[in-house]
């Protein structure tokens, strides 16, 4: 029976780096399976990192902006904490879906 198989394959090294190659693909820790899950863990990382970095500049640019004017400052106060100046009535007009 052994002898129907080219002589390369009962090579002692070629059987040895077959069984290795064999393994570290399918039964090691690092297998594929493992690294193309890591690799898409990883992709979904960056692009929230990506996401991240914009909003945070979205909020320097909104902060830098309250700061340095007031009348938008005062703008986003009502909108966003309802306050009011002394005398004024707020009415919050709440839609409803239907």
């Amino acid at each position: 029976m052994l002898d129907k198989l080219p002589k390369f394959t009962r090579n002692l090294y070629f059987l040895g780096g077959v069984i290795f190659i064999v393994w570290m693909l399918f039964f090691d820790a690092n297998d594929f399976y493992s690294q193309y899950q890591l690799k898409s863990k990883l992709n979904d990382l960056e692009h929230q990192r990506d996401h991240y970095l914009e909003e945070i500049e979205k909020v320097k640019k909104d902060r830098e902006a309250l700061l340095n004017d007031k009348l938008q400052l005062e703008r986003f106060a009502r909108e966003k904490y309802y306050m009011k100046k002394e005398g004024e009535e707020v009415f919050i007009i709440v839609e409803e879906n239907e």
